[in-house]
């Protein structure tokens, strides 16, 4: 069997299997792809789980997959006061409310714990990711209407403010 690149978990493919698993009358999906694994629920929400389980509903190979973005290249030396706002799920990352409003972190904004970091939707619902590094905003690492994973790193935060 050939080994496709395709991203499992990128949200329109997402959006895809929640189709076929209601035009196939299934309530929980399963999916393993690598070292990461997804749980999705119709009509519920979108999990990330430890597991080993594999696809187990007839879905075909989406036709294909967008271009991932470019990985930034490892700073020689991690400076241990630079942390970052990972995306608690996949989906689509928005920097603002709406396409007319200023986005809520941009670089050289302070990170105040709790506030509204950025929006990540997923499977149509408008998730408000809070801000949990509190400090200076260093660089922003997602372009606004891209899709990110579970667990890709969003904003740099410099702690000392």
């Amino acid at each position: 069997m050939e080994k496709s690149n395709v991203n499992i978990f990128d949200a329109e493919n997402l959006e895809q299997l929640l189709s076929l698993m209601k035009q196939y009358d299934l309530n929980e999906l399963e999916l393993h792809q690598g070292d990461r694994d997804i749980k999705l629920k119709r009509g519920g929400e979108l999990v990330a789980v430890p597991t080993t389980a594999v696809v187990s509903a007839p879905v075909p190979a989406p036709a294909a997959a967008p271009a991932a973005p470019a990985a930034a290249p490892a700073e020689a030396k991690e400076d241990p006061a630079i942390k970052t706002i990972n995306s608690p799920m996949v989906g689509t990352f928005y920097a603002a409310p709406n396409p007319n409003a200023a986005p809520y972190l941009k670089v050289g904004d302070t990170a105040i714990m709790g506030k509204t970091a950025c929006i990540i939707e997923a499977m149509k619902v408008m998730n408000q990711i809070p801000v949990d590094v509190a400090g200076r905003v260093v660089a922003v690492l997602v372009e606004n209407g891209a899709p990110v994973e579970f667990g890709q790193a969003l904003f740099k935060i410099d702690t000392r403010g």
